[in-house]
């Protein structure tokens, strides 16, 4: 089956964020839906920068996690994945965004979204996908 750019991603959008786990060296967003049973699961193993009304806060920043936090009860209302543009997450008082340079890679995985009752999932890598500036 051919690849189509926020086909899967796309499945968040009316979706809760309900959790932020901070895991040593990664991040998973955690969504939930009151019309079904999913539970998708967003791992991001570079930070996502969050977008705000007062700017953006990269994770090396104060406040980051306090940040990324404050999207908790909140719900999805737009997704974009576009070729050498990466993901982009959009709530209603904000985004997150994940579009890494060359010098924040850490390994051979950018973000993996997966946790839908049919199994699907997909995996971004450097080099593939919305992540092709990376060649």
């Amino acid at each position: 089956m051919a690849y189509i750019p926020n086909e899967l991603l796309s499945r968040l959008v009316g979706c809760r964020l309900f959790s932020v786990v901070f895991v040593m060296d990664y991040v998973q967003l955690c969504f939930d839906s009151h019309i079904s049973d999913l539970r998708p699961t967003l791992t991001c193993d570079i930070f996502p920068v969050v977008h705000r009304a007062a700017g953006r806060i990269r994770q090396d920043e104060v406040g980051y996690g306090d940040a990324l936090r404050s999207f908790i009860t909140e719900h999805v209302v737009a997704t974009a994945e576009a070729f050498e543009a990466g993901l982009r997450v959009e709530f209603p008082a904000g985004a997150i965004t994940l579009r890494p340079t060359y010098d924040e890679l850490v390994g051979p995985e950018i973000a993996t979204l997966s946790g839908f009752p049919d199994k699907s999932w997909m995996t971004w890598r450097p080099g593939e996908d919305a992540f092709e500036y990376f060649h």
